[in-house]
C-alpha cells in the first residue's frame, strides 16, 4: 500500500491502514512539518477514530479542554450574539465533540507516529510521479527534486493525500464539479500576550461592512478571517498596518504577536471521481469546503478511515474488491452534504449582514430563505448520514439512526471496571444487542466468524457517562461497522440473521471453501 502526502489526512491513513496489518510506503515531499497552522477544529468523531488504535487519549491531551463561555454562534457587527451554542466536554461519541487544537503539535505527532510505525517506511523529502495502473495494482516513480535516477515502487493500491493541488488527481484527468461559493478572505492568526480583551466567543460576524469570523482557537491562538472587497488586493490585505487596523476594535495593539497573514480564496467543490483502477484520493484532493464548520480536515480524516477498514478486507482476500466502489458512494454524498452545508452558513452570514443594512437604512428587511432556516449552529441540522454503499438503504433517513454514528457512552461493567463501549466491541464489526446473547444461525456465525466480528450485550452494562443509543429504545439490535456508523437494525419483520444476511450481501464477502 502506498500514501502519498502526510499532512494530516496522510499520517492518518498510513497510521490506520499500518494498524490494520497492511505495509505501508508513505511518500511526503516536506522534509518537516509545516510550521503555520491551518485547520484548528477536530471532531471528537476524528478522536474516536484514533481511539480504535490506542491513540486516543494522546490526540485528546493535544486539544484544548472547553473553557468557560465557549460557544460557537452568530453576531451582528455590533458582535452581539444572535444565536449559537455552547461547547461541551463530551459528546455522543464519547470523546469532547468541538476540539480547538494547533495544527503544527498535532501534525507533528501524527508524523512521529506513522513513520515509526514498524509497518510503514516512510520516504520524507521525495516527490511521487509518473503514478500509474497495472494488471496488478499500481506502479509510481518517487525521487528528491533533482534526482535523475527516480525510485520504482509498485503496491496493491495507492492513495494520494497530496492536498487541494494534488498532483496524482491532475495526472488521473480528475475534474472539480463547483458547488458555488469562491470568495477570497484574508486569514490572521495571532499569538495573545497579556493585556488582551478577547472573550472566549467563536463569532461568525455578520457585519455588513466586512463579514468576519473570529476563533477561538488553542491557547494561547486566536484567528480572524476578514472577506476582502471586490477590488481589494493581496498585497494591500498583507500590508502590517492594514491588519492592525481590522483587528483594532477587537484588542489593543501590542495585546498579540501575528503568528501568520495570507490570503486564501475559500472554495467549495468535489471532485467527479475519487478512484482510477487501484489509486484513491482523499481530503483535499478529493472535495474543497469553506471553512464556516470547520470541516475540511474532519471530512479528509473521515476518507481514510472508511478505506482503513475496507482495503485490509480486500487485501487479505475476505471481501471482492467490489466493495471498494462503496468509498465513493458513501464520502463523496457525505462531504457533499457537509460543503453544501458549510456554504449555507456563507450565505446566512451575507443574509443577515443584509437583514441589518437594511434596518439601518429604513428599508424592508427580507425574510430568511427557506433553505437557510437550519443552517446556524445550534438551529437544529446535525451531521448527515451515509446514505449509500456498505448500509441498508431503506432504513437511512436524517432522523433515523441507520447510517448515522452509534452512541459511545463511558460504561461500568459487573465487575466495576469503566471503559469507552467501543473498547467492549473490538475494532471490527459488532453485532449489539439489547438484551440476552444473540440466536444465531449456522449461516449467521459463518458470516460473524470470517468478519472477526464480536457480539455484545448492553445487559449489565451501566452508562455512566452519556447514554447508549436510542436505536435501542425501538430495536433489539444492530450491527455496528468498525468506522462506528450503523450498518442497520432489526425490526419486527427484519431479524437479525437476514440483517447478517445482508451485511454479507453488501460487504461482498469472499470465502475460501
Amino acid at each position: 500500500m502506498v500514501v502519498v502526502g502526510l499532512g494530516p489526512v496522510g499520517c492518518t491513513a498510513a497510521l490506520l491502514l499500518a494498524e490494520a496489518g497492511l505495509t505501508v510506503a508513505a511518500i511526503e515531499r516536506d522534509e518537516t512539518v509545516y510550521r503555520l497552522p491551518r485547520a484548528v477544529n477536530l471532531d471528537g468523531e476524528i478522536i474516536r477514530a484514533f481511539q480504535k488504535v490506542g491513540r486516543g487519549q494522546a490526540v485528546q491531551d493535544l486539544m484544548q479542554p472547553v473553557r468557560p463561555g465557549d460557544r460557537a454562534g452568530f453576531a451582528n457587527a455590533r458582535r452581539e450574539w444572535l444565536f449559537g451554542q455552547p461547547f461541551v466536554a463530551f459528546g455522543s461519541n464519547g470523546w469532547q465533540p468541538m476540539n480547538m487544537f494547533d495544527q503544527p503539535e498535532l501534525e507533528s505527532y501524527l508524523r512521529s507516529e506513522a513513520v515509526n510505525h514498524e509497518r510503514v517506511r516512510a520516504f520524507i523529502g521525495y516527490e511521487a510521479s509518473g503514478v500509474e495502473n497495472t494488471g496488478a495494482g499500481v506502479r509510481l516513480e518517487f525521487g528528491r527534486p533533482g534526482d535523475r535516477a527516480p525510485g520504482r515502487l509498485s503496491a496493491r493500491y495507492a492513495l494520494a493525500c497530496d492536498g487541494a493541488s494534488s498532483s496524482v488527481r491532475r495526472a488521473l484527468g480528475i475534474g472539480w464539479k463547483n458547488l458555488g461559493y469562491d470568495h477570497e478572505w484574508l486569514v490572521v492568526d495571532v499569538t495573545l500576550k497579556s493585556g488582551h480583551t478577547l472573550g472566549n466567543d467563536t463569532l461568525q460576524v455578520c457585519d455588513p461592512e466586512r463579514l468576519v469570523t473570529y476563533v477561538c482557537t488553542k491557547d494561547p491562538y486566536r484567528r480572524w478571517e476578514f472577506r476582502m472587497h471586490a477590488g481589494e488586493t493581496a498585497a494591500e490585505m498583507l500590508n502590517e498596518e492594514k491588519i492592525f487596523s481590522l483587528i483594532d476594535p477587537w484588542t489593543p495593539r501590542g495585546t498579540y504577536e501575528i503568528r501568520r497573514a495570507a490570503v486564501y480564496q475559500f472554495h467549495a467543490a468535489t471532485a467527479d471521481r475519487w478512484r482510477d483502477g487501484c489509486i484513491f484520493i482523499a481530503g483535499d484532493a478529493a472535495h474543497q469546503t469553506p471553512p464556516f464548520l470547520g470541516q475540511g480536515m474532519n471530512a479528509g480524516m473521515r476518507d481514510v478511515v472508511n478505506l482503513a477498514w475496507k482495503l485490509p478486507l480486500v487485501i487479505r482476500g475476505a471481501a471482492d474488491e467490489r466493495l471498494l466502489d462503496s468509498y465513493f458512494a458513501e464520502r463523496n454524498g457525505h462531504a457533499h452534504d457537509l460543503v453544501e452545508w458549510a456554504v449555507s452558513i456563507g450565505r446566512l452570514m451575507e443574509h443577515l449582514a443584509e437583514q441589518e443594512r437594511c434596518a439601518r437604512a429604513g428599508e424592508p428587511v427580507p425574510e430568511a430563505p427557506a433553505s437557510l432556516a437550519s443552517s446556524g449552529y445550534g438551529q437544529g441540522r446535525a451531521q448527515p448520514p451515509i446514505r449509500d454503499g456498505v448500509v441498508l438503504v431503506d432504513q437511512v433517513s436524517d432522523t433515523g439512526f441507520t447510517g448515522h454514528l452509534f452512541n459511545q457512552p463511558i460504561v461500568r461493567q459487573a465487575d466495576a471496571r469503566e471503559t469507552r463501549l467501543d473498547d467492549l466491541l473490538g475494532t471490527g464489526f459488532a453485532v449489539v444487542v439489547r438484551e440476552g446473547e444473540p440466536v444465531l444461525s449456522d449461516a449467521s456465525r459463518r458470516i460473524l466468524d470470517h468478519l472477526g466480528a464480536a457480539r455484545v450485550g448492553l445487559q449489565g452494562l451501566e452508562a455512566v457517562r452519556g447514554r447508549f443509543d436510542r436505536l435501542f429504545e425501538h430495536h433489539e439490535a444492530a450491527i455496528v461497522r468498525p468506522d462506528r456508523l450503523v450498518f442497520g437494525h432489526t425490526t419486527a419483520e427484519l431479524s437479525l440473521d437476514r440483517l447478517i444476511g445482508l451485511l454479507a450481501e453488501k460487504l461482498s464477502l469472499t470465502y475460501d471453501d
